[in-house]
């Protein structure tokens, strides 16, 4: 119906394609802003009727020590409890994270459910509003893509302009959450399309970004999440400061890489029911909680302290590792939420703590920890992400000021590229990284990166003892299809292979058909791959030597021959998947 409307309009109006997608990007930053202030809401609920009511009822002080705040340490866990229902009901939609969603968008169709608005956002903001260590940034980027993968959907809209109004949804959420509109954009263009920038796009999400933040601030009113008091830089000796500040934060930037995902590990193999293990992560948090309670929630307000220039330097730089692993239980532990806020809080307090330090050590200099507590937010929100861009633009928006440029990039470039020499995937990606998948190759490298040669290689393939004559050679390749043999010992061990062309050029010199063994013409240096290859790697390797087969050896020893795999079967198989996976796109709308 939708459909019909959409071609009568165009019709009637006579508008090009890019008009026709700018309009839909205003919708689409409509209803992101409209998302984003019910998912606030939500977070609010929820917050009042666990945490608020439970301080209220147990009169707990988050301030002051108390016997009582032992109670606290059952609010996360009480999240984990009602996100029951919808692990019952969406299972798969529970695990339906970030990078899955970078996966769909940009390999398979970018066609996201409707409920993927409600239970990733009703979920998410369970987790936030009783108390776990998640953002609400990564959610909302999701339920914005969403809304534009519905509307692109009902419109009958397909391929890149699909994608397209995902990466509006996404950046019309982003902006609206932080009240920053080009933040919103470059987070849609950078991290969501990989950078990959065409005008007609980059017109579109700009137009969605903005319309979305006109929706939030006439809702909420013109204000951040954050707000960071105006930024000076007092010296340019201070600069160096900053250099430091950015090698450090690429260090624990890698360092949170490497130890969110050895905890999330850990509990993938605790066996318990996948049911529990929410509860058991929010009784975790609850307990790091009890004595640190900064880092419960998405932590924006311990973060606005921290912009103020406020906190004692070992509290905070405590706290780096404190958050490190409540983040890493809350997600691993499967009760939901984004990575997005928990990087900004490492970043603030990292750089609260770098700031504090740096004032004793330097009083000659008016040192502002606040100020090292905003670049050290946006560095450590750069490097872990990979994303400089966003997080510059991010802080130039939060600031309101050009004198935070300068720092902000080189803490941001130079923090980004620590982290990438130790971990050259980002937390967005590793774990896409885990299961072959570089968004980057595209979508054919990794329909082939994500098959085994195992599953597609001819497991008892016909080889030639590498004694045989020319003449039994002749014979030999008359009843066979094959133009490619293994050569073989008497061990049954892999010396060689010869093809019909390595044949061709002695067989009209009959003189030497009994005389010449079939290893004399064999190439005996082999290109070999394992059952554990992709075919991504199989198909590199015979372009490498133009050759149509390749010998499967075993791991460790290329002598064993396990098998043989040619270029049609790979083709084969890559058109078989391809079938499957657009059967299962086209069963997702």
């Amino acid at each position: 119906m939708l459909a019909r409307l959409q071609f009568a309009f165009f019709n009637r109006f006579h508008l090009s394609e890019n008009t026709f997608m700018i309009i839909m990007a205003v919708v689409i930053g409509l209803l992101a802003g409209l998302g984003n202030y019910a998912f606030r809401q939500t977070i609010e609920f929820f917050h009042w009727l666990v945490f608020e009511q439970g301080l209220e009822l147990f009169e707990i002080s988050l301030e002051h020590w108390s016997l009582s705040r032992i109670w606290t340490i059952f609010f996360p866990a009480i999240g984990g409890l009602l996100l029951i229902p919808f692990g019952l009901w969406a299972k798969k939609d529970m695990s339906f994270g970030f990078p899955a969603f970078l996966e769909k968008v940009n390999l398979r169709g970018a066609k996201l459910p409707l409920r993927t608005i409600f239970t990733r956002g009703a979920a998410s903001a369970i987790t936030l509003g009783t108390g776990g260590s998640a953002g609400q940034e990564g959610p909302i980027a999701q339920i914005g893509g969403a809304i534009g993968s519905q509307l692109g959907q009902a419109c009958r809209i397909g391929g890149d302009r699909l994608k397209i109004l995902v990466a509006c949804g996404v950046a019309g959420g982003v902006a609206a959450t932080f009240n920053a509109p080009i933040a919103g954009v470059f987070f849609a263009q950078e991290i969501v399309l990989l950078a990959s920038f065409e005008l007609s796009s980059f017109t579109s999400i700009v137009v969605a970004s903005g319309m979305a933040t006109v929706v939030s601030r006439a809702l909420l009113g013109d204000v951040s999440e954050l707000y960071a008091p105006h930024y000076v830089l007092t010296s340019f000796w201070e600069l160096p400061l900053y250099i430091l500040l950015g090698l450090i934060i690429g260090l624990f930037a890698a360092f949170f890489i490497d130890i969110h995902f050895k905890i999330k590990d850990r509990f993938a193999a605790i066996k318990l029911p996948r049911l529990v293990k929410p509860i058991v992560g929010g009784l975790l948090v609850g307990l790091i909680g009890l004595f640190f309670p900064e880092v419960f929630g998405n932590g924006y307000d311990y973060m606005q302290t921290v912009l103020l220039g406020n906190g004692v330097w070992w509290m905070l730089l405590a706290l780096v590792l404190v958050k490190m692993i409540a983040t890493s239980f809350t997600l691993g532990s499967g009760l939901q939420g984004g990575l997005f806020a928990p990087c900004l809080y490492l970043g603030a307090v990292t750089g609260g703590g770098f700031g504090k330090v740096a004032q004793m050590a330097l009083p000659g200099i008016a040192i502002s920890s606040g100020a090292y507590a905003v670049v050290g937010m946006g560095a450590f929100l750069a490097a872990a992400t990979h994303a400089p861009m966003t997080a510059i633009f991010l802080l130039f928006e939060i600031t309101d000021s050009y004198e935070v440029i300068v720092p902000i990039m080189l803490s941001c470039v130079i923090g980004t590229a620590v982290c990438r020499h130790f971990k050259k995937e980002s937390l967005d990606t590793v774990e896409l990284a885990k299961n072959g998948i570089d968004l980057e190759a595209g979508k054919e490298r990794n329909i082939m990166k994500s098959i085994r040669v195992g599953d597609v290689m001819v497991k008892k393939p016909e080889t030639v003892p590498e004694h045989m004559t020319l003449g039994q050679f002749a014979d030999f390749i008359a009843s066979t299809r094959h133009t490619n043999f293994p050569l073989v010992n008497s061990a049954k061990e892999m010396t060689g292979i010869i093809s019909v062309q390595d044949f061709m050029g002695v067989v009209f010199e009959p003189d030497l058909m009994d005389l010449i063994v079939v290893k004399e013409l064999a190439t005996l240096d082999v290109i070999t791959v394992t059952a554990d290859d992709n075919l991504d790697t199989a198909m590199r390797k015979i372009g490498y030597r133009n050759i149509e087969q390749l010998p499967v050896v075993q791991k460790g020893n290329d002598k064993k021959l396990t098998g043989i795999i040619s270029r049609r079967d790979m083709v084969s198989a890559y058109n078989k998947e391809l079938m499957s996976r657009t059967l299962e796109e086209d069963g997702d709308e």
